[in-house]
């Protein structure tokens, strides 16, 4: 298998094998983001990727799962999709599933038609961010889309029968937004109804403009009780029967497993005992940052 550059993918896709069909990130311009900022955005030719699936197929008997990288491949053109997932098809027979990253961008410019058309040749989940449901956040943080355009594109994802899974980061708003951004994006996961959602802790990374920003003190960072309060509020204000949620990613303070709604009162009282002292919050020293 050959790859450009760093390679980076769902943890929920750690045992999948990694296939780039495109370079990098569509947008690539969010202010929190550094990962595909030493990659221009390109299209992988089809015939590298066709080499990589038979080598793949030589190597490996058994290929459960395939994940399409980089941070967008949805925006390929339909022709070259099909074409990627009629091979995984007649190669690998046994692959249960085949995922991708799908920027909102990405999605809306898809058709109801198309998208379902990649579900029945072999597409069967897709990753997108959501990151915040306050339309200033997501406008600061230059995400490209507003809140409105970010859960019509899920929308259009689970009517193709394809299943979603959505990304939201706690303490994106920092102390200075946080009960908007909890609740703005505890009403926008509603809206969708995703059928999983995973919650990611702030990051700040080098040369980015949110690092710019912490410097200059436009976003506090927030601390653990103060993270897990926001997630509380956001739980409160989201109602999304049968979305699997998830906060166990490397940059969580609280681990955090349930089935909404029906574990949601379970989860805000791991919170509250977290809150209250009982609960033990993971150091920064564990996260290995």
């Amino acid at each position: 298998m050959r790859y450009s550059g760093d390679v980076y993918r769902p943890p929920s896709e750690a045992y999948s094998l990694i296939v780039q069909v495109t370079y990098g990130c569509s947008h690539n311009r969010c202010a929190f983001c550094n990962m595909y900022k030493a990659k221009t955005f390109s299209v992988r030719p089809i015939h590298e990727v066709f080499e990589d699936l038979e080598w793949a197929r030589r190597h490996y008997r058994y290929i459960e799962r395939v994940f399409l990288a980089d941070g967008d491949a949805l925006i390929l053109p339909m022709e070259h999709l099909e074409r990627i997932l009629e091979f995984i098809r007649t190669r690998i027979p046994e692959c249960q599933r085949v995922a991708v990253y799908g920027s909102p961008k990405s999605i809306l410019r898809k058709t109801p038609a198309e998208l379902a058309r990649l579900k029945q040749a072999g597409l069967g989940i897709v990753y997108m961010g959501l990151e915040s449901g306050n339309e200033e956040l997501l406008k600061l943080y230059n995400k490209g889309q507003t809140a409105a355009a970010i859960i019509e594109a899920g929308q259009k994802v689970r009517d193709a029968g394809l299943a979603l899974s959505v990304t939201a980061i706690n303490g994106l708003g920092g102390t200075e937004h946080s009960d908007v951004h909890a609740i703005d994006t505890g009403k926008a996961l509603s809206a969708m109804k995703p059928d999983y959602i995973g919650l990611l802790t702030l990051r700040v990374y080098t040369g980015t403009p949110l690092a710019q920003w912490v410097k200059e003190g436009r976003i506090t960072l927030m601390e653990p009780p103060e993270l897990a309060a926001e997630t509380r509020l956001l739980l409160e204000h989201t109602d999304s029967e049968g979305s699997v949620f998830r906060s166990n990613h490397a940059s969580n303070y609280l681990i955090l497993k349930g089935t909404l709604n029906r574990d949601k009162a379970a989860l805000i009282a791991k919170i509250d005992a977290a809150l209250e002292g009982k609960q033990h919050f993971r150091r920064y020293v564990e996260l290995g940052f």
